[in-house]
């Protein structure tokens, strides 16, 4: 296993701070990763409520939304990884979000 692969398993996310356009995480380093919100949809659909409802996956390893069915890594954070959902894929889940039952 390469350093940066093993450094990155070793660095966890403390905090979560979503707002209309950042998505921000506190990394237990002491850095701090913001990314546009734009880059994973079903947060930036999602309402302020299922924004602020979040989980740890794994001991900060990532952070799963349930309410948005969305999961981001720390990794893939400091990657700069966007959302890889395809279109289609979100079209179905915001058709899905906007039908009543």
């Amino acid at each position: 296993m390469n350093t940066l692969i093993a450094e990155m398993q070793m660095v966890k996310a403390t905090d979560v701070v979503v707002n209309d356009d950042t998505l921000t995480v506190e990394l237990a380093d002491g850095r701090t990763v913001s990314v546009p919100l734009a880059w994973y949809p079903r947060l930036w659909h999602g309402s302020p409520a299922e924004r602020n409802q979040w989980e740890w996956i794994g001991d900060g390893e990532g952070i799963h939304w349930p309410d948005l069915d969305e999961d981001i890594s720390v990794e893939g954070l400091i990657l700069g990884r966007r959302s890889g959902e395809s279109q289609r894929s979100l079209q179905r889940w915001l058709e899905s979000r906007n039908q009543p039952g």
